[in-house]
């Protein structure tokens, strides 16, 4: 880029993994890059995340590879229990999910945004505690007003703003076009370490639901996970914390083994992330000067395991598109490159469903049958 030009102006919208990452390589491709982010900073906590494949390349291309397999969780064991708790089998994690042991990468989620934030807050400017309120796309940019006040034009303006992605609603319209649904809902909440966990995950099944307990360490919290089938998504329960939880609660109201105690903890806390399980899948992914990345654009579902290394490699492959292109060609390039991958790690999803939680008796026992083929005790 000619250095007598002025950088063009970006909009990035959304502060957790995309979006940084993007911000990264559109700086090192000599783009005046802004975030905007609806928190009032950068996000930590949350659940465990995986860096796998390709992405690792993109880590390491930012220099953060070092620091990342310091934050390593190194879950060692992951036992099934059927419906009296019973155990069914206990194996490596990579048995299950085709991890590669010394190369793959599983971290707090909250390690690994920090550590994207650390590699650009010098370099890029953050709005906090603000977000977009209109778009409008013009000949010379793209007009943005924020929620905090004030205006301002940019060049291109990129949605990295997650899942329910308000970008790509003001953009494409709404969530429900593009949403697939998958059949289960799920909520995630720390509780006690009661049982005394360390690096290993217990999943207890009866058909069309599991509970889980996952250590990342010795420390005496855990992450809670209970997941159940239910045909429609719940849409009764939309914006209101207390109907999630008692949609939760009636889901598992016979369950045994510790479900009794996770749902006491449901109750009491604070951190309760609710959601359906799905997937966003839309037949583009930029509109003029507007492009999505991530999970706005192509959410596979925590059932693959590879939404945070499809951000990660999303992000690379778009700046790298867009350096010396104009923005059409680019997220022409863009697309055309990234497209595949996408396609394939989505229509994987049923491997994972199959794995976690097998919606009939039947099919319960086929993977339990399955899972002590593959070496376990």
């Amino acid at each position: 880029m000619n250095r007598t030009t002025p950088r063009p102006e970006v909009l990035v919208s959304g502060a957790s993994i995309a979006g940084p990452a993007l911000a990264y390589w559109l700086h090192r491709h000599g783009y005046a890059v802004t975030v905007v982010e609806k928190a009032p900073t950068v996000r930590s906590g949350g659940y465990p995340v995986d860096v796998r494949g390709a992405a690792l390349d993109v880590v390491e291309k930012m220099g953060l590879l070092p620091q990342l397999r310091d934050a390593h969780i190194d879950l060692r064991r992951i036992t099934f229990l059927d419906g009296d708790g019973d155990e069914v089998t206990s194996l490596h994690p990579h048995a299950v999910t085709g991890g590669v042991t010394g190369r793959d990468l599983e971290i707090r989620r909250g390690d690994l945004t920090d550590a994207l934030y650390a590699a650009v807050r010098d370099d890029v400017e953050f709005l906090f505690d603000d977000s977009i309120d209109t778009l409008d796309q013009t000949g010379h940019g793209v007009d943005v007003t924020f929620r905090g006040g004030g205006s301002r034009t940019f060049d291109l303006v990129f949605g990295a703003d997650g899942m329910h992605s308000r970008t790509r609603e003001m953009l494409f319209g709404p969530e429900e076009r593009f949403h697939r649904y998958l059949g289960h809902c799920f909520a995630v909440f720390t509780v006690p370490n009661t049982l005394g966990l360390s690096h290993e995950t217990v999943l207890w099944n009866t058909p069309g639901r599991a509970a889980a307990l996952y250590a990342v360490g010795d420390d005496d919290e855990v992450h809670a996970f209970l997941t159940f089938a239910r045909p429609e998504p719940p849409q009764e329960a939309a914006g209101d914390p207390q109907a999630r939880r008692a949609l939760v609660a009636d889901a598992f109201t016979d369950a045994g083994w510790k479900v009794p105690d996770i749902l006491a903890a449901l109750h009491d806390a604070d951190d309760v992330f609710f959601d359906a399980v799905g997937q966003i899948r839309m037949p583009r992914w930029s509109h003029g000067r507007v492009a999505l990345l991530g999970d706005a654009a192509h959410a596979p579902s925590f059932l693959t395991g590879q939404g945070t290394s499809l951000a990660l490699t999303g992000a690379y492959h778009l700046a790298r598109s867009l350096a010396g292109r104009d923005h059409a060609e680019g997220f022409a390039a863009y697309e055309h490159g990234t497209r595949d991958l996408v396609t394939r790690t989505q229509d994987r999803v049923g491997e994972g469903a199959g794995t976690l939680f097998p919606a009939t008796r039947q099919a319960l026992e086929r993977r339990n049958e399955r899972l002590r083929g593959l070496g376990g005790r």
